[in-house]
């Protein structure tokens, strides 16, 4: 990771992306609708990512974009640069009535291989790291248990030592118009989804 002083400046505009969601139409940018709650995710590449969490019953919308580092507003460029700080990663706003906080983590865990540090499969890189960024005190300590027991079962399974960082959610910053939901305008495009094929001991059934 670079140090502050060494990342990129950025700019004050905001990238311009759509207003509603390519595939379901939703809103893209919010205000979101009550009870909805958003959480951050970072698996690697974030196109299959993006896709693998729209298609879940109760998630209202999805983006892609940048968080967890310091350039405001960066480019797609500028983060592959290694010098913003900044994870890929996917915004999933969610009806918390229909679709458990622990479900969307477990699914995160069981479609990317947690262990592999700053990289995913060939995606090398900071902005390929793990990462959860969630909205507050409650959901940030859940989020840490679910990391420790699924780090014991990889563990129990023969691979290293989990890597994936849970904080707080700091600002996200949307990408570029042509990643927001990329595999459905390129159905044949790249995607980066692959777990280790261990179960989150929670479970994916299990509402938070």
């Amino acid at each position: 990771m670079p140090a502050v002083h060494e990342t990129l400046i950025g700019r004050a505009t905001k990238m311009q992306v759509p207003t509603h969601h390519y595939v379901n139409g939703n809103s893209l940018q919010g205000p979101w609708p009550e009870p909805y709650k958003t959480i951050l995710f970072g698996l690697g590449c974030f196109w299959g990512a993006e896709r693998m969490f729209w298609q879940q019953e109760g998630v209202y919308s999805t983006a892609v974009g940048f968080s967890a580092g310091y350039t405001p507003n960066p480019t797609y460029e500028e983060v592959c640069s290694g010098l913003t700080g900044h994870n890929e990663v996917v915004l999933v706003v969610y009806d918390p009535n229909r679709i458990g906080l622990k479900h969307l983590i477990a699914l995160f865990f069981e479609n990317h291989d947690p262990t592999q540090g700053m990289r995913q499969g060939g995606d090398i890189g900071t902005q390929y790291r793990s990462g959860i960024y969630v909205s507050d005190a409650q959901e940030l300590a859940l989020a840490k248990v679910m990391c420790a027991e699924y780090g014991a079962a990889l563990t129990k399974s023969g691979f290293g030592a989990i890597t994936t960082e849970v904080n707080l959610a700091s600002e996200f910053y949307y990408a570029e118009e042509y990643h927001q939901q990329y595999l459905a305008k390129n159905p044949g495009g790249y995607c980066g989804l692959g777990g280790t094929g261990v179960s989150c001991p929670i479970g994916t059934g299990i509402s938070a």
